[in-house]
């Protein structure tokens, strides 16, 4: 199975357009094909894919839970933890659950088993199938401020499949970072704008820390100016594809269509893109 990665240094540069596009044209050339939203915080590949959805799984977290009267108030669990999740006041514990990150330490040196282990949902995972796509989203429930665990949840739910796409979060951020760090391959998918290009560089150093193979598709690439096309090839970046802008791809976005299946030179654009990533 390879795993491919699409990820933007910043939202809008059409990363989800690239990635739903990406495995509905491998789907129907014989590839098993596992599409898997990892824009947590606001899945839209089922927008374009239109699955039906087969089952729903809450995503629950570890949390401390109290137990009234046995505090003695040493105050062990509020020093372990790191985050601020915890207080001891009066000999009372006082948790706040949107701050821990479930690292069990606290109940681990309570020594009265004040703390235990609970746990509490934070969102969901949805299942399902798009044609022949294989697809997989986490929803984030609002108001929540980590998805990370949502994320590792949508990637540990993944069927086997030749090929998955996952749609990463937009950014730099942890979240991304969740997304795409045991990713084969990652796309950057950017835009020959001066904010498409400081956020691009942004995203080259992260997946080049990483240390995970890389190249770069060009949205909407007969606008804007050259300095994109200059930094990629100053810095030995591969040009997967350059995307032109076009009325009736937009048009489409707009009523939740593929472009792939509106224009046909942008059928043609993904089937190259398909083959390279998979013949790299």
């Amino acid at each position: 199975m390879r795993k491919i990665a699409i990820a933007s240094g910043k939202g809008g540069t059409g990363k989800t357009t690239v990635a739903t596009n990406l495995a509905a044209v491998a789907s129907r050339n014989s590839i098993r094909v596992a599409y898997l939203d990892c824009d947590v915080e606001e899945p839209n590949g089922a927008l374009f894919l239109k699955p039906r959805i087969d089952e729903k799984r809450p995503v629950n977290v570890s949390v401390p839970g109290v137990h009234e009267g046995m505090c003695t108030g040493c105050g062990l669990c509020r020093d372990i933890c790191q985050y601020g999740a915890v207080a001891v006041v009066n000999r009372n514990v006082l948790v706040f659950p949107e701050l821990c990150h479930g690292c069990a330490g606290c109940w681990m040196v309570c020594p009265t088993g004040a703390l235990v282990e609970s746990q509490r949902t934070i969102g969901q995972i949805e299942i399902g199938r798009a044609a022949k796509v294989d697809f997989v989203q986490g929803i984030l429930n609002i108001g929540e401020a980590m998805s990370p665990p949502v994320i590792r949840q949508v990637k540990t739910t993944a069927v086997d499949a030749d090929l998955q796409v996952i749609d990463s979060p937009p950014g730099t951020s942890c979240p991304v970072i969740e997304s795409i760090r045991d990713a084969d391959y990652v796309v950057l998918v950017t835009e020959p704008t001066p904010f498409g290009l400081n956020d691009l560089v942004l995203a080259v150093e992260t997946v080049r820390t990483l240390a995970l193979p890389f190249g770069v598709v060009i949205n909407r690439s007969d606008t804007g100016d050259g300095q994109t096309l200059d930094f990629c090839r100053e810095q030995g970046i591969d040009i997967l594809a350059e995307i032109p802008d076009d009325r009736r791809v937009a048009e489409a976005y707009s009523r939740g269509e593929l472009a792939c299946d509106t224009v046909q030179d942008y059928s043609s654009i993904f089937a190259s893109l398909v083959k390279r990533l998979l013949e790299g």
